[in-house]
């Protein structure tokens, strides 16, 4: 037949809209009562202008444009909107989409790349004719057009296939002006750029972009910032406390802004900061049936990828592991230098045949090294080959091979061979990098470490600290472009930079001067978006990057700290915990081999001291600051944890506080005594304590001047609280009644008494507080003692403070503290140190938690749970008891409780033998069962050795 050998393809000639202010405008077929285009376009942009025109024969018109990524159709007439549909959606995604808009009569329709669903219909109450031209992309600037006018911009991307009323537009005729006209458009080009690729958003960070620009969502990937580029979670434990946060779990980003992410640990903040890290199998796991041939190998998986892992331990001062080998009939190492029979593995992959306690490359265990394995001629208690429970226990504490990823183990297939075996969590302790500081003496010395060179973002973090009124922090220099960061004056930071571009600053004033010899942390960021620069916690400045700049830094010069190239403007002071991209650089060991810089910077506490809260002293250390807690009546890293502190006081006992030495009254006995008390005297006092008793009347707190001054607060005989107050040794005391209900009720009784000079404020538990007025003065003064309990000094104190001493307080008291001094820690914990004396009954208790049914008990408790690591378990118990009854007490009740531990044991065994000879009956069982049987038997093993030991003895 009538056959081509050809296939002439349709000329496809697209058009880009360049600028806002682009336009296309094509003129109309007059006099029909239908009107239909279709076009073709693709655009990043959510919202712009794609198609206009005036209504023909009426007033008004139609606007087609997008909004939020969807296409919508807008009819209107003077004053009001006649119809708004909308079609399709997402269609800002640079791909091509296809838009048909058709009116005939009062119905209008749109359609999206032709499917039917993503459609809209509406009738509108007017006619539609054609006639007046098609603006596409938006309107020419001269003239009142105002069809086109919209607060949303005109559109920019590409269009092509336009046709108007069926009939194809020739752009070709367009672009030589034969038909219709046209503004900043490219003809036959479709000049959209794809600024997405390659993905500038660091950190897996969602890209999405608009005509002249790229953005980055940063949501869920821990990071922030024009790219994703900086964390928000801390490097570690130590950052974390040295924000003021206590122990609990923290995400930390142990490389900054480096590649690894985020990762989930429980951070233990005592005077030492812990980073706790678990495994999969912390359960004490018992192996049989395992030889060379068929070795059992267990593998540990850690919340932590092994790169985050070895980013933490490298930052940390000390990491450790303990790692538990238990052991019948089951070697480790068989000769002292055979091959091993059972090893691990660490995170270099290399196996380790030393065990917890020993030291890389010995072959031993911890008895090895000590020489007090049960059998002299093996290194490992587990290799006497015994058949009987012993281990070999100990913590693993080479950082290079931490953590433990594999054991595997061989020798428990002989008759009766078994081992158990029990791993516990990685354990860091400090952070290095956090204190690693450097002092720079002179303005010409400076530290110089490798570049930036070839980055894509840079950023520099910083603290520092000076009294100098000007100098340069950091400067990296190449061949054309450079990084600065500097104190330009007192209170004003400057960031400048040039990549490639010209030269530019950012820059943060702050209100006070930085020059105050306080730490300061400076934090500073380019990357292709933008530059910013952060000082402390004011508000972060930054300017949008200037265009055809470097994508990546071209700084070939080394990085100078503390000064510049050319020994000028030279920083004096101290600067540390300095990170290029999340990589510490070590000040200290560059510094030690550097002529007028110094490593280590002291003085924490004049920017840290105000952590130490509730009397807390801050105590500086090498690296960091610690609170010293001893006379807070609260524990804790900062002084914030309240401990409860109680003790049960008997008849007669008293605790008393001495705030000045009794000689110094002797020294100077006239008139003008005050001069000597200047510091002592009062005009507010800040009360807290708890009690419960049973007893009235009752003397419950009582303080006393080296005059006739003097606070008391009792029980009256009917169970009210009273407190008295004498500040002028010639007036009666002021006395104040809370008469809510009987006090004396054996139920815990919380009390607060704060005074600012005549006022005094009084809550009780946790009620309204209530306001009352002195009248006999407003200091107290030369306080000389402060009194729990029975006074047994002689005292000038009125008739009803003197009832309720005459037996003083029977009963707890609880959390006592007067201003910054905590008399019941003083006594208990520190009574060879502290100012205190303590007559009669008096023990620790934990009476100031118990319910008021347990109130009766007396005994001291100490409860220690099973922690994953090193826990605060505080200071021993201070005896506080000096009279021969309470150690002839003392030692009876030692006597009974021995007769009562051989009791329990011989229980004990006899119980476990019946447990473990039930469960060698009952086969498998499920995997915790098991290890409460493995315990057992290793229980009642250790207990039976014990009880060989006693008998000997």
């Amino acid at each position: 037949g009538n056959i081509s050998f050809s296939c002439l393809e349709p000329q496809v000639v697209p058009v880009t809209f360049l600028s806002s202010s682009s336009y296309l405008a094509l003129p109309g077929t007059s006099g029909q009562d239908e009107v239909f285009i279709s076009f073709q376009f693709r655009t990043w942009n959510k919202e712009g202008l794609l198609l206009s025109s005036k209504l023909h024969q009426a007033s008004g018109g139609f606007l087609l444009y997008l909004s939020d990524g969807k296409v919508k159709i807008s009819l209107h007439k003077p004053g009001k909107a006649l119809s708004d549909i909308t079609a399709g959606a997402g269609l800002n995604n640079g791909q091509w989409h296809s838009v048909s808009f058709s009116a005939k009569r009062n119905h209008i329709s749109i359609i999206v790349d032709n499917d039917v669903t993503s459609s809209a219909h509406a009738s509108i109450p007017l006619q539609i004719y054609s006639g007046d031209p098609f603006y596409f992309g938006g309107c020419p600037s001269s003239g009142n057009i105002s069809e086109c006018n919209t607060s949303f911009g005109g559109f920019q991307g590409c269009m092509r296939l336009i046709s108007i009323g069926n009939k194809a537009v020739d752009m070709i005729s367009v672009q030589q002006n034969v038909f219709g006209n046209f503004s900043d458009l490219q003809i036959d080009l479709c000049g959209i750029i794809d600024r997405c690729l390659p993905n500038y958003c660091e950190h897996g960070g969602e890209c999405s972009q608009s005509w002249n620009s790229f953005y980055c969502n940063c949501a869920n990937t821990g990071y922030k910032g024009a790219t994703c580029h900086y964390p928000i979670y801390e490097q570690s434990c130590e950052a974390y406390k040295h924000r003021g946060n206590t122990s609990g779990f923290y995400n930390i980003d142990s490389d900054g802004s480096g590649p690894l992410g985020p990762f989930l640990v429980y951070c233990n903040m005592t005077d030492m900061t812990w980073t706790i890290i678990q495994h999969n199998n912390t359960n004490l796991t018992r192996v049989k049936s395992a030889n060379r041939e068929n070795p059992h190998t267990v593998f540990f998986k850690y919340s932590a990828s092994l790169d985050q892992l070895q980013a933490t331990i490298n930052h940390a001062e000390h990491c450790e592991q303990e790692l538990a080998y238990h052991c019948k009939k089951s070697r480790l190492l068989d000769k002292p230098d055979g091959m091993p029979l059972s090893w691990w593995i660490g995170r270099t992959n290399e196996t380790q045949t030393y065990w917890g306690g020993s030291l890389p490359a010995v072959q031993k265990c911890a008895c090895g090294l000590e020489g007090s394995c049960i059998d002299s001629q093996h290194y490992c208690n587990c290799d006497a080959d015994r058949d009987e429970w012993t281990n070999d226990t100990g913590f693993l504490s080479y950082k290079e091979h931490l953590p433990v990823t594999e054991i595997v183990i061989t020798d428990t297939n002989r008759p009766n061979s078994e081992a158990a075996y029990k791993l516990g969590p990685l354990l860091c302790r400090g952070d290095r990098t956090f204190w690693n500081s450097a002092s720079f003496n002179t303005e010409t010395s400076y530290l110089h470490f490798p570049t930036f060179h070839g980055e894509l973002s840079a950023d520099v973090s910083f603290f520092f600290k000076t009294t100098a009124s000007s100098g340069v922090f950091l400067e990296n220099l190449g061949i054309q472009d450079f990084i600065r960061i500097e104190l330009y004056s007192p209170s004003e930071v400057i960031f400048s930079f040039d990549v490639g571009n010209g030269p530019s600053e950012v820059t943060v004033q702050s209100l006070t001067s930085l020059n105050d010899n306080q730490w300061h942390y400076v934090k500073a960021e380019r990357n292709i978006k933008e530059a910013s620069l952060q000082v402390d916690q004011l508000p972060q400045s930054s300017h949008s990057a200037p265009p055809d700049g470097h994508i990546r830094l071209q700084l070939n010069s080394q990085l100078f700290v503390g000064g510049t190239a050319s020994r000028q403007k030279g920083f004096l002071g101290c600067i540390r915990s300095l990170q290029l991209n999340g990589m510490a650089l070590d000040l200290e060991e560059r510094a030690k081999i550097t002529p007028g810089v110094e490593p280590g910077c002291p003085g924490h506490c004049s920017s840290y001291g105000n952590l130490c809260h509730n009397g807390g002293k801050c105590r500086e250390k090498y690296s960091g600051f610690s609170c010293d807690c001893t006379f807070s009546a609260y524990a804790g890293p900062f002084c914030k944890k309240g401990k409860h502190i109680s003790a049960y006081f008997g008849t007669g006992t008293s605790v008393t506080y001495n705030f000045q030495e009794y000689y110094t009254l002797a020294k100077n006995s006239s008139s003008h005594a005050s001069s000597f008390y200047a510091d002592m005297t009062l005009n507010r006092e800040a009360i807290t304590f708890a009690f419960r008793t049973t007893r009235t009347p009752s003397l419950l707190l009582y303080v006393s001047s080296f005059y006739k001054e003097y606070l008391s607060v009792i029980l009256t005989r009917n169970g009210d609280l009273q407190i008295r107050y004498k500040l002028d040794g010639h007036q009666n005391p002021d006395v104040f009644g809370i008469n809510i209900k009987s006090m004396a009720d054996g139920q815990l009784q919380h009390v607060k008494i704060n005074r600012e000079e005549e006022m005094l404020f009084v809550e009780v538990n946790q009620n309204e507080r209530m306001k009352f007025i002195l009248s006999s003065g407003t200091e107290f003064n030369a306080i000389k003692s402060l009194t729990l309990g029975k006074i047994l000094e002689n005292s000038d104190i009125d008739e009803e403070t003197m009832k309720a001493n005459s037996q003083g307080f029977i009963g707890c008291l609880s959390s006592v503290q007067f201003n910054h001094i905590a008399p019941l820690k003083a006594a208990l914990h520190h009574s060879s140190s502290a100012p205190v004396v303590v007559k009669g009954r008096f023990t620790e208790s934990n009476c100031g938690t118990l319910t008021g049914a347990d109130s009766t008990s007396s005994e001291t408790t100490h409860s220690f749970a099973d922690h994953s690591g090193p826990i605060d378990e505080g200071e021993p118990l201070a005896n506080a008891i000096r009279s021969d009854s309470a150690i002839i007490g003392g030692v009876i009740a030692v006597v009974i409780f021995i007769l009562l531990c051989i009791t329990a044991i011989a229980i004990r065994i006899y119980k476990q033998k019946s447990i473990y000879s039930k469960n060698e009956t009952k086969g498998s069982e499920n995997e915790d069962s098991a290890e409460s049987a493995l315990k057992s038997e290793l229980s009642m093993q250790n207990t039976a050795n014990e009880n060989q030991k006693e008998y000997f003895f």
